[in-house]
């Protein structure tokens, strides 16, 4: 354990073996650091579970208040996965009382400057780009690639492997495997990398194909064309994954823009 002369340890923080803490950091209340974890100077944090093996650059911001006007000081917290990047400036903000926590998977990248609002769920291998911003109660799955400059509606649902590309304002629900861009933001593919990268067989790249193009191309009412998905690609779990996230959206499915 190596932790810097001018760093100030909350007597009720825990940090285990082979964490580094770099000078000025401040490791306030309620905060666990795991093994192999470095903190780099100038950082803040407080009611943080932090994984193991992770990184913290400086003059991050993890675990303060929720910029929430209901918020009346519960006690809540932060939850991050073993082996996240959490680059500089960046700010990650606690749960309230409605989630009680914010939560952050495994192995993501969470560039310069991003914001994580409080009672996120971001999934595992999620990278968010310089100067992104999440805001409260959004839900993002496993492998979703979050351009910079980005914004994100309050209680709004990301899939799965969702490419967002730079600049976007999402207002709506993204269900897994697409790519979007634009403001405000409409669907405008497949992340068809994205689903090589996931080393996908080509045949259940052809179902997702097939259902993207039922959902979005057929002109068919929602209702319709879950139906239709229903009825002639279940056997796919991964066309499974889509139509399970768009039965369950309350703010709407993004859609293509038409011309």
């Amino acid at each position: 354990m190596v932790i810097h002369n001018t760093a100030i340890i909350d007597s009720s923080a825990v940090i285990e073996e082979n964490v580094e803490i770099g000078p000025y950091t401040v490791i306030g209340p309620q905060s666990i650091i795991k093994k192999g974890t470095r903190v780099h100077g100038h950082v803040v944090i407080e009611y943080a579970d932090i994984g193991n093996n992770c990184e913290i650059f400086n003059f991050a911001s993890i675990g303060k208040c929720p910029q929430d006007m209901k918020y009346r000081g519960e006690k809540t917290k932060i939850v991050i996965g073993e082996g996240t990047t959490i680059r500089e400036c960046v700010t990650l903000n606690r749960g309230t009382i409605a989630c009680g926590q914010t939560v952050i998977g495994k192995n993501c990248l969470l560039m310069s400057c991003a914001h994580i609002a409080h009672d996120c769920f971001i999934g595992n291998n999620v990278i968010v780009g310089y100067s992104t911003g999440v805001a409260g109660h959004v839900k993002i799955g496993s492998d979703a690639i979050l351009s910079s400059s980005i914004g994100i509606h309050q209680f709004c649902r990301i899939g799965e492997s969702v490419m967002i590309g730079a600049g976007s304002m999402v207002s709506m629900d993204i269900v897994p495997y697409v790519m979007v861009q634009g403001d405000r933001a409409a669907l405008v593919g497949l992340n068809i990398v994205g689903l090589k990268r996931k080393k996908l067989e080509f045949f259940e790249i052809e179902n997702i194909k097939k259902a993207y193009k039922i959902l979005f191309m057929s002109r068919l009412t929602l209702e319709k064309a879950i139906a239709e998905l229903e009825k002639s690609l279940m056997s796919s779990h991964y066309v499974e994954n889509i139509v399970i996230f768009a039965k369950a959206s309350q703010r709407g499915i993004m859609r293509p823009r038409r011309l």
